[in-house]
């Protein structure tokens, strides 16, 4: 080998017996470190989908009703009543508040009792001491009776005279009416006390049947009485009960139009406090007789079925309907919000929220109730509906949907 392969051979790097040299520690946590960052910067920065408020389509029949008649009424509980007490006297305690539901018989309130319970003991006194005097006159009458017995005895051996058994027999039958004299003072002392006992439940305030307190009309302290105290302070009533289960619809109707109006006919009402909600209903009588002054005539009309948003009071719309002839027969309609339709030159569309993304499709309107649309064509019921959709929607965005 020559001495320049030599020098070469010594300048070479064996690299299998170099060791590598670790990389610091701080690179690794700096580079998590950037990785998170710029995450939450591409989380943050996305395009956020927008949150659109949908509704669900729902079926409803149609045209086998047509609206014969227009009104307008209140809703009206049949069951009402304004609980009061039967007897004049001041309220000690008051059960009950606005809202609460009570059974019959239910306590609502109690008077005061301090006078009627006095007025009882001395009812149980007299019957006590009726009581005792009659057992004193059933002693003296068995000794009568032993003294009746030795008088005819002295008379039948000739040794008293027929006076002293007249004298015995007098007193003996004396005691026998006295006897029966106590025992009906004892009897009245009894329904002394049992009128007494119903003068203490006649304070206590009870429910006449169960409904819900609407009214709260009297406070612990104050005078309660079963008629009206002119001038005064006196309360006539504890509260106001209402049975919801009797709630109904009074309307009148003007006289002209009352033909167009008979027991059993469907009627469709709408609460003025939900305009949207179309509730089933029935005539249910035609009270017989006009209000001479209005020229009209009222109509009691029962609702299908209750529901707890429908109060005392509502003011309310009903349409009265007889059935469709002709061409106007039965059909089912998708009904949805009147904000959920859309105007695309001359076609009616909606947006359809489809498994998160927005589809759209065009529909054919039947027709539209205030803030109601019925559509013939288009959508099926279920499906949901985006409602006053923003214009910057577009075919396949992604939504997030509020009810």
């Amino acid at each position: 080998m020559s001495d320049l392969e030599e020098k070469l051979d010594g300048l070479r790097i064996d690299r299998e017996e170099t060791p590598a040299r670790p990389l610091p520690r701080w690179i690794p946590v700096v580079a998590t470190g950037l990785f998170v960052v710029f995450a939450v910067a591409w989380w943050l920065s996305r395009p956020q989908a927008p949150t659109v408020r949908t509704a669900a389509a729902r079926a409803v029949e149609t045209g086998s009703q047509q609206t014969i008649l227009n009104a307008s009424g209140y809703v009206t509980a049949r069951l009402q009543a304004t609980v009061s007490s039967k007897v004049t006297g001041k309220v000690t305690e008051v059960l009950i508040e606005e809202g609460m539901v009570v059974e019959a018989g239910h306590v609502l309130a109690r008077l005061d009792l301090t006078n009627t319970r006095v007025s009882r003991n001395l009812a149980l006194a007299q019957r006590d001491a009726a009581r005792a005097a009659l057992e004193e006159t059933r002693v003296q009458m068995r000794e009568a009776d032993l003294d009746l017995g030795r008088a005819r005895d002295l008379v039948a051996g000739q040794v008293a005279s027929q006076a002293q058994l007249d004298r015995a027999q007098a007193e003996y039958d004396s005691l026998v009416a006295r006897l029966e004299r106590l025992e009906r003072e004892v009897g009245v002392a009894g329904r002394q006390i049992a009128f007494w006992d119903q003068e203490v439940e006649d304070r206590i305030i009870r429910a006449p049947f169960a409904g819900v307190v609407v009214s709260k009309n009297a406070q612990p302290g104050e005078m309660i009485s079963p008629v009206s105290a002119g001038g005064g302070f006196t309360r006539t009533g504890i509260c106001t009960l209402v049975d919801m289960s009797s709630l109904e619809i009074e309307v009148d109707v003007n006289e002209a139009y009352i033909n167009r109006v008979e027991p059993g006919q469907k009627v469709a009402a709408r609460l003025d406090a939900y305009a949207d909600w179309e509730i089933p209903a029935s005539v249910i009588a035609i009270i017989p007789t006009a209000d001479r002054q209005r020229a009209t005539v009222r109509v009691r009309v029962g609702f299908d079925e209750l529901d707890p948003r429908i109060l005392p009071d509502m003011g309310v719309k009903v349409a009265f309907q007889q059935a469709a002839t002709g061409a106007a027969r039965s059909q089912t309609l998708v009904s949805i919000p009147a904000g959920a339709l859309s105007t695309d030159g001359e076609a009616e569309v909606v947006w359809v929220v489809t498994a998160g993304a927005i589809e759209r499709r065009a529909v054919s309107v039947d027709q539209v109730r205030e803030q109601e649309a019925l559509l013939s064509a288009g959508l099926r019921p279920g499906e949901r509906v985006v409602i006053d959709p923003p214009a910057t929607l577009a075919e396949g965005d992604k939504v997030e949907e509020i009810s």
